[in-house]
C-alpha cells in the first residue's frame, strides 16, 4: 500500500443537514478514496489535495456516505465464536471438523477434513484454535507467495501476519508483505487475489491504472472477486 502519513484531527462536514465525522489520510496516491466500516467515513487524499475539493467530493457521494453510515450503524454486533467439540468452520473453502483429544503432545494437529485440538483444562479453545490457523495460515501465503512471486519476475518478499480487522494486506516499501492471517477462513481464489494485489505493489506502490494492470496480469478476474472478497469479510468469525 501507499505510504500513509499518520491522520489529521478528525474533520466534519454536514450532508442534507446530518453532521459527518471523517477521518483523513494523506499519502502519495493520485487519488481522493472514499471507505466506510465500522470506525466511519474515512478519505484517503494525495498529500497536496485541498481541504475543498476534499468535501466537494465527499458530498458528490453524499447519499452513498449516508446509506454507508446507516447500514453500518444497524449492523447487528458480531458475537465471538464458541469453539466447541465437533464444530465445523470453512479454512480455505473447505469444512474443517474441530475434534478436541486427550492424545499425543502437540497443542493442535491437522489431519485430512480434521484439525485435533488438545485442549486441557483451563485452556482457552479459542486462543488455542487462533494458533493453529496462524500456522496454517502462515505456511499456506508462504506457498501462494513462491508460487506468484517468480511470474512477475520478483523475489518472493518476507512474510509477516497480521492481525488488522480491516485490511487484509499491506506492502511496505522495503519489500515486505503483510497479509491477514483471516485469510485462511476465505477460500483459496480470496487468498490468492490479495496476495498478488500486494505483489503488484511491489511493481507499483500506487492504486493507478498501470498497479491495477500488473495485478491483472497475476489474477485476470480480480473484479469479481475484489466483490466477493468484501461479501465473504462479512461472514468471517470472531475468534
Amino acid at each position: 500500500m501507499p505510504r500513509t502519513t499518520p491522520p489529521e484531527a478528525a474533520r466534519q462536514v454536514v450532508i442534507a443537514g446530518q453532521a459527518v465525522s471523517y477521518e483523513l489520510r494523506r499519502s502519495q496516491r493520485r487519488t481522493i478514496g472514499l471507505s466506510i466500516d465500522h470506525r466511519g467515513l474515512r478519505i484517503g487524499a494525495p498529500s497536496r489535495a485541498r481541504i475543498g475539493d476534499i468535501e466537494n467530493l465527499i458530498h458528490q457521494h453524499g447519499q452513498w456516505v449516508l446509506d454507508k453510515l446507516a447500514a453500518w450503524r444497524d449492523r447487528p454486533a458480531a458475537t465471538r465464536l464458541a469453539v466447541a467439540d465437533g464444530m465445523v468452520i470453512s479454512v480455505l473453502g473447505e469444512p474443517l471438523t474441530i475434534a478436541f483429544t486427550t492424545l499425543g503432545r502437540a497443542r493442535w494437529q491437522f489431519g485430512p477434513a480434521t484439525l485435533y485440538l488438545r485442549v486441557a483444562p483451563g485452556d482457552d479453545a479459542n486462543a488455542l484454535l487462533e494458533s493453529a490457523l496462524r500456522e496454517k495460515a502462515r505456511a499456506v501465503f508462504a506457498e501462494r507467495l513462491a508460487h506468484h512471486a517468480p511470474r512477475l519476475g520478483v523475489a518472493v518478499p518476507p512474510l509477516r501476519l497480521s492481525s488488522a480487522r480491516t485490511r487484509w494486506g499491506s506492502c511496505s516499501h522495503r519489500g515486505g508483505i503483510a497479509l491477514n492471517w483471516r485469510l485462511v477462513l476465505m477460500p483459496l481464489p480470496l487468498v490468492d487475489y490479495v496476495v498478488c494485489h500486494e505483489l503488484a505493489h511491489l511493481k507499483e506502490m500506487n492504486h493507478s491504472p498501470r498497479f491495477w494492470s500488473v495485478v491483472e496480469q497475476l489474477c485476470p478476474d480480480w473484479p469479481a472477486l475484489r466483490r466477493e472478497l468484501r461479501q465473504q469479510a462479512r461472514l468471517i468469525p470472531i475468534l
